[in-house]
């Protein structure tokens, strides 16, 4: 399982011309789900993201986690990071899990995320979406738990 985390200062997700979520600080979280991916791989990375310290504390260093400064997280489904371009100029996907359990987890993520406490917007599941965000810093930080 694979997310990309991007610190943010405000994001948002709009389909069909509709704004359908929307943070202010946090992280958006793309999450690729690969097959052979588990619910204990999504739990081990709910409990990184949440606690990854990647926001600045009063010396601007970054010391502070997402739960730290009560930030927002923001989930989108993106099975793209599972894409592999070694070779041709046509990207390969077939690590990227079947619809049904890519679905299952992304779900269960977005449970365990919410059962953080913390406030918890989503993309819709393999819909066509624009996605906004400011990069705070810029910060973008490749995560992944593996079995």
């Amino acid at each position: 399982m694979r997310a990309l985390l991007q610190r943010v200062s405000q994001a948002s997700v709009t389909i069909e011309g509709t704004i359908k979520s929307r943070i202010g600080t946090g992280l958006v979280v793309f999450l690729g789900v690969r097959t052979g991916d588990t619910r204990p791989l999504a739990d081990r990375l709910v409990q990184k993201i949440v606690q990854l310290r990647v926001f600045p504390d009063a010396e601007g260093k970054m010391n502070r986690s997402l739960r730290e400064i009560a930030g927002e997280l923001l989930v989108v489904s993106q099975f793209t990071l599972y894409a592999d371009s070694s070779k041709g100029n046509r990207p390969s996907y077939s690590a990227a899990a079947q619809k049904e359990l890519a679905q299952e987890l992304y779900d269960y993520f977005v449970e365990r995320c919410q059962a953080t406490g913390l406030p918890v917007s989503t993309g819709i599941f393999q819909a066509h979406m624009q996605v906004g965000l400011v990069n705070d810093g810029p910060v973008t930080i490749l995560c992944e738990a593996e079995s």
